[in-house]
């Protein structure tokens, strides 16, 4: 893959000064030779999946970059680590959620790389802050704009 890319990432705190965490995280990224940080969203408070641990803020924000995923995606777990975020168990409340949810237009499937993001349709809190910085974008391997998977989240 060559040339520069447009990605998605979604980024999220429990704990702590949430909106410092996001704030040091999205630097920290946009930092990084090869990443360009062009837009970020509004940051929304919302409940924990599951509804345990305390109140998240979510948002998300757009980069351009010459990263491959694969180095994207490390680069995001390498500054979640950075500012402090410790992987014991899965749904735990955390400093910094970093998750890539889109990388252009390409479908990846690995087993510790999928892009489009799994969840993302079935997320609003993901949804919500994505469709602030990208409405028209069409979600590759959905076929669909993630206004239109916004609203039919929300009609769910």
């Amino acid at each position: 893959m060559a040339g520069v890319v447009t990605a998605y990432v979604a980024v999220g705190s429990s704990l702590g000064d949430r909106e410092g965490a996001i704030r040091a995280g999205i630097a920290r990224v946009g930092a990084q030779p090869g990443v360009t940080v062009r837009a970020m969203s509004r940051l929304i408070e919302t409940t924990a999946v599951g509804a345990t641990g305390p109140p998240f803020l979510n948002g998300a924000f757009q980069a351009d970059t010459t990263l491959s995923a694969r180095a994207l995606l490390e680069l995001l777990l390498a500054t979640e680590t950075a500012l402090g975020r410790v992987r014991a168990r899965r749904w735990e409340p955390r400093i910094l959620d970093l998750d890539l949810l889109l990388y252009g237009d390409y479908v990846i499937d690995e087993a510790d790389l999928r892009v489009p993001h799994p969840r993302l349709a079935e997320r609003l809190f993901v949804l919500g802050p994505l469709a602030e910085i990208a409405p028209a974008v069409v979600v590759p391997g959905a076929g669909q704009t993630v206004a239109r998977l916004l609203a039919r989240a929300k009609s769910a």
